[in-house]
């Protein structure tokens, strides 16, 4: 078997090839899959893919026509994958549904602290011999309402976490049927979590039903200097309402791993070149807002997860006994 994989960099080589699949014959490429590149993957039965490779009607069809047999994800979302062409043309798409939780959560909450406590700032300041506290003060975590929407494995981890601290933990999430069981969580509505979060941490999925579910109607519903976490996709905010609650200070604090146009940026080394993106480098330009390329999965047991579960899926696949719960279409 021959599989072509897209946006590849030197860590996916690394972690790929150390318990490659016998008879597994892996080309990495770093070009991101798109329609300008996907005759690329022929000769190749499968395709492995990522968070920015564009998997729509047309990159989809002519894979199909290269004779490549399975799309593999390397990733748990799928929005950039049109689904109804995928099952038109019976093009199985395979995901890592699960990979660490944990690493997630773990970065939510760093964003938390770094936006809290200003240690970014803090470290700039001590590296110019500044020992000076003006302008670093916090608050104490502890009694803070902590918003979660979104309450899958990633969510669930985020609020152990927030509890630690001492927390409140409000949960919106639409798909849970039965009410929370415990004491240090409180199931609310999308508005009420709005309206009474300190924080707010955005874990659900990128889908039609929440694409831009942060706009401008739904920042004017929060607390005056709330602190914004997104470590989920970027399409989950409107970055012109974000920026906008900014300025007026509803927003208080941002902390993004996320950003709706990060294919052209993120993952990549820019520093010897200028920043096109005119959105993003006003977002740059706020003393409050943290940012981090999309690096919150970037953990060594993250990455080893992703590997196992993509080879277990090639190798099941081709035996045809896939777990359904691993395929998307």
């Amino acid at each position: 078997m021959k599989m072509c994989m897209f946006s590849s960099k030197p860590y996916d080589q690394k972690y790929f090839s150390l318990n490659k699949i016998k008879d597994l014959d892996i080309s990495f490429l770093s070009t991101r899959l798109s329609e300008e590149t996907v005759n690329l993957a022929q000769g190749f039965d499968i395709v492995c893919c990522f968070v920015n490779d564009n998997l729509n009607a047309k990159v989809l069809t002519q894979l199909k026509s290269l004779g490549v047999q399975l799309v593999a994800l390397r990733c748990a979302g799928f929005n950039n994958v049109d689904l109804k062409a995928a099952k038109k043309l019976s093009l199985t798409i395979c995901r890592v549904p699960e990979y660490s939780p944990f690493a997630v959560a773990e970065h939510a909450s760093a964003l938390i602290l770094d936006l809290n406590r200003n240690i970014h700032r803090a470290h700039n300041r001590i590296r110019e011999n500044d020992y000076s506290l003006d302008g670093l003060l916090g608050f104490d975590l502890h009694g803070k309402n902590v918003g979660i929407i979104g309450f899958g494995k990633i969510g669930r981890v985020f609020a152990k976490i927030m509890n630690g601290f001492g927390c409140n933990v409000l949960v919106f999430d639409p798909y849970i049927t039965n009410e929370l069981q415990h004491s240090k969580l409180t199931q609310v509505s999308f508005n009420e979590l709005l309206r009474q979060s300190d924080i707010i941490s955005l874990h659900c999925p990128l889908t039609s039903e929440t694409h831009h579910l942060i706009n401008k109607n739904s920042v004017d519903s929060m607390k005056n200097g709330v602190m914004l976490i997104n470590t989920g996709r970027g399409g989950l905010i409107d970055t012109l309402a974000i920026i906008e609650g900014l300025k007026s200070k509803k927003i208080g604090y941002l902390g993004l791993d996320v950003y709706e146009e990060e294919s052209e940026l993120f993952f990549e080394n820019l520093s010897g070149s200028f920043i096109q993106d005119d959105v993003f480098a006003r977002l740059q330009t706020f003393p409050n807002v943290t940012i981090t390329g999309h690096q919150a999965f970037f953990t060594k047991e993250a990455l080893t997860k992703i590997t196992e579960t993509t080879q277990s899926n090639i190798i099941n696949y081709f035996a045809g006994r896939i777990e359904q719960s691993n395929i998307v279409t």
